[in-house]
């Protein structure tokens, strides 16, 4: 549930799960989150067969999903499982019923005083919190044309590329330690990503998998409620070609959030080599040899009444494995308006701009893309 709970803090409203049976130390229930948002987006790139303003009706940074959870207690331990299924509201243009169901979640968790252990997939661990409690993450975001998003049938991207990777659910056995005095600790492998060389003669592999942890502490100082954490990847890939090198991929995430009333400041960042910038499992395969990324991303938001407005910032810059093969720096602004209806209805605006300046003069590769977007979400 703890993505859940993130989607629950990103809309500021009481967000209650649907039991349906709740007997014998047994219960199953089930949550959802159904939003779509009318977007018009108005592009400007190298080329004047891309400058257009294109109007679409879409899902926002966050799919629509339906998840189910399970719980029993038994023999002192506390089993749980959970699914869920996200689907796009768009359908592709050659297919009028190809709207996709993405299986983002669905493991066990064992837990005890010890703590809990996870099996099965999830979102992974690094750079987790940076998006979870991104504060648009109920919003838009960014759209980049270059990366195909005002014309695709998917979400948008946030502040994806722009403030953090995105990390992708994956296969994992991951244990998370008890909370202690507001710290918590949790470790995990998972399933190695691909990131050496297709080599014609050789075989990309990893010889121990994917590590990956976070520490949390939250902690309270006068009146101020203050959530930190730090997180991490570690993955080393060889080839049984020895003329191709062997490639270290590692990766840093923090940040800190501040409330007080009704106030939230918070400021997250990473640091990566040889990790896509964009997605922590490698879309498209790009070979990640020497590549260096790092990002911020800065926000602030007021809640008054029902309402709430946010503002952000974020930028990563890359050296050259993103969409910009010399590199590029990526920025997001945004300014979003937020109202509760009920504890299940919320109503948004926001105002998005987005940038690619590429290095080293690549003028071709640049663009700025500015969106608004008005829509509703819905949760149970």
């Amino acid at each position: 549930m703890a993505l859940a709970g993130a989607i629950a803090a990103a809309s500021s409203s009481a967000f209650a799960e649907i039991v349906l049976y709740d007997q014998d130390d047994t219960t199953f229930s089930t949550d959802g989150y159904v939003n779509a948002f009318y977007v018009n987006s108005d592009v400007d790139r190298a080329g004047d067969q891309f400058d257009r303003r294109q109007s679409r009706v879409k899902m926002g940074f966050l799919p629509n999903y339906i998840g189910f959870n399970m719980s029993k207690k038994i023999d002192g331990l506390q089993l749980g499982a959970r699914a869920s299924f996200w689907v796009t509201i768009n359908d592709s243009d050659d297919n009028g019923t190809g709207t996709d169901i993405d299986v983002r979640q669905f493991y066990g968790t064992a837990a005890g005083e010890w703590g809990e252990v996870l099996i099965g997939k999830d979102f992974g661990l690094f750079a987790r919190s940076n998006i979870l409690l991104d504060e648009m993450l109920a919003g838009y975001g960014q759209v980049s044309d270059t990366l195909g998003l005002v014309d695709g049938g998917g979400v948008s991207f946030g502040n994806i590329g722009s403030g953090y990777p995105y990390p992708f659910p994956t296969s994992q056995i991951t244990y998370r330690s008890p909370v202690m005095s507001g710290f918590r600790a949790a470790v995990g492998i998972m399933d190695p990503v691909d990131t050496n060389d297709k080599s014609a003669l050789g075989k990309a592999y990893q010889k121990n998998p994917r590590f990956e942890s976070e520490l949390t502490y939250q902690f309270d100082v006068s009146g101020v409620q203050i959530y930190s954490w730090l997180n991490g990847a570690y993955q080393t890939s060889e080839n049984t070609d020895s003329s191709v090198k062997n490639i270290t991929s590692k990766g840093l995430g923090y940040g800190v959030q501040a409330k007080m009333g009704g106030f939230s400041v918070s400021g997250s960042g990473f640091n990566a080599k040889g990790i896509n910038p964009f997605f922590t499992n490698n879309v498209g395969n790009a070979v990640l040899r020497d590549v260096d990324s790092r990002g911020y991303l800065a926000q602030g938001s007021y809640r008054f009444g029902k309402n709430r407005v946010a503002l952000s910032y974020g930028k990563t810059k890359d050296d050259g494995n993103g969409v910009v093969a010399t590199g590029a720096n990526y920025e997001t602004r945004g300014v979003a308006f937020f109202h509760d209806v009920n504890d299940n209805l919320k109503l948004v605006a926001e105002y998005n701009q987005f940038e690619i300046n590429g290095h080293k003069g690549n003028k071709l590769s640049n663009e700025d893309t500015d969106t608004f977007a008005v829509g509703a979400v819905i949760t149970w």
